[in-house]
């Protein structure tokens, strides 16, 4: 993943010049949105994508990369029929393959998916679906879940209501539900076993610890009163540490949770809105960012706090054919990032 990448080739020259950078691209018959890489370690290079439709019928498939013919391929039977365009799919974080192989989408529910592959070809099979509003019988829609990898147990949701809601997965029911901001809730993300981040139109940055559900602490505003916060990542090796991105802005706005209100460096290497972003699973240094400028940006924020701060460049670059709107970085496989634009997944070796 190198600077001035051609994305047509998969074996362009990285910035080392002893390894041969790779690049898979899978064409959709649809626009792809969410993407999401499995984290079990007997299926390593597999992903699961979504449609975004104008419509009710969408579509979500499982693919996986076939190392011998170089080829990402979708897998019989792993591709079903959507109510609504997933806003986000992510797989239960088991790398060790001790529970069911589920998976999660967040549209107007929160529906959990078992991939059944006992016999024969395999099948994705509706575990349940999971509604926070049945006595009022109205529906929110979710704009986006976290599942969390400390305890498989708890997913965490954020909603246009200004809810947000942790799930019970097991008991298939609703832990908590809290007003978590004053308009709606666009993202949220886990800091730990009962640790959650949330960010908002309302341009604030939230952190709700379970054991006083009563209070947050704003970590962050918008420098502009009421300018939305669309995106929200925790660095997964440091968590004093995470991201956010400022609705049609080119900034990244990292930030350190033990000194709320300031950002302690801004992200400013694109030239069109920041879309997506994603801390490195295996780094504490290291995240990635993707915009309309069809850029996928990898950043080393090691100098934070040591005063290295001022006009940090990427140190990685890539060129999509379109804008960038969803990226993902492997947990189980750190050396790849998916990204998706158009109707096209892409995964980049960096």
């Amino acid at each position: 993943m190198a600077t001035n990448t051609d994305p047509n080739n998969s074996n362009s020259s990285s910035s080392d010049p002893t390894r041969r950078s790779e690049i898979y691209t899978y064409e959709a018959p649809w626009h792809v949105y969410a993407i999401n890489w499995s984290v079990r370690r007997d299926k390593p290079y597999r992903l699961a994508i979504s449609s975004l439709v104008e419509h009710y019928h969408n579509q979500v498939t499982i693919v996986h990369l076939d190392e011998l013919d170089g080829e990402i391929k979708p897998d019989p039977g792993l591709s079903f029929v959507h109510p609504y365009p997933p806003t986000k799919t992510i797989f239960i974080p088991d790398p060790e393959c001790q529970k069911p192989d589920l998976f999660a989408t967040s549209s107007d529910f929160l529906r959990i998916w078992e991939v059944k592959s006992d016999s024969g070809p395999g099948r994705v099979e509706l575990k349940t679906v999971l509604d926070g509003n049945r006595s009022s019988g109205y529906c929110g829609a979710l704009t986006s879940f976290d599942w969390n990898e400390s305890d498989p147990g708890r997913v965490g949701s954020s909603s246009i209501d200004t809810t947000c809601t942790i799930w019970d997965v097991e008991r298939e029911c609703v832990d908590t539900q809290l007003i978590a901001h004053d308009k709606e809730v666009y993202d949220i993300a886990w800091g730990g076993v009962g640790v959650f981040a949330s960010v908002s139109a309302d341009g604030s940055v939230r952190v709700f610890d379970l054991r006083d559900k009563e209070h947050s602490t704003i970590i962050y505003e918008s420098s502009e009163p009421d300018t939305p916060l669309v995106r929200l990542g925790w660095n997964k090796q440091d968590p004093r540490y995470m991201a956010t991105v400022v609705m049609d802005s080119a900034k990244v706005v990292i930030l350190d949770i033990r000194y709320p209100t300031l950002p302690v460096v801004e992200l400013e290497g694109h030239q069109g809105s920041a879309n997506a972003i994603a801390w490195a699973p295996h780094s504490a240094s290291h995240i990635c960012s993707a915009g309309d400028d069809r850029q996928a940006l990898i950043w080393d924020v090691s100098s934070i706090g040591k005063g290295g701060e001022a006009g940090l460049d990427p140190i990685l670059a890539y060129t999509a054919d379109a804008e960038i709107e969803q990226l993902q970085w492997s947990s189980s496989q750190p050396d790849w990032v998916a990204i998706a634009f158009s109707n096209k997944l892409q995964i980049l070796r960096v």
